[in-house]
C-alpha cells in the first residue's frame, strides 16, 4: 500500500473516500483510532493508502477533482 494523502480534515477524507469508491479504487484509511491517544482533538492526521498499482490512477482522479494540493509529493 502506498500513501496517497495525509490530513486531519475529516470532511476531506470523506470526499476522497467517496471519489475512490466511485472509481472502484481500493483504499484504506489508517490512523483513525489515534484520536483515543490524543483526546479526540484532531492533531494526528489520517492517511489514505492505495495499492501501488492504483496509485497513478488515484492521483490523477484526485487531481482532476481539484484535490491535487492534498496529494503526497513522494507518493508514499
Amino acid at each position: 500500500m502506498r500513501e496517497l494523502c495525509r490530513t486531519n480534515d475529516a470532511v476531506l477524507i470523506s470526499a476522497i473516500e467517496a471519489l475512490l469508491r466511485s472509481a472502484q479504487i481500493e483504499h484504506l484509511v489508517v490512523d483513525q483510532n489515534m484520536s483515543v491517544l490524543e483526546g479526540s482533538i484532531g492533531i494526528f492526521p489520517r492517511r489514505v493508502l492505495v495499492d501501488g498499482d492504483d496509485l497513478d490512477a488515484a492521483r490523477r482522479l484526485l487531481s482532476e477533482a481539484g484535490f491535487g494540493k492534498e496529494l503526497r509529493r513522494d507518493g508514499g
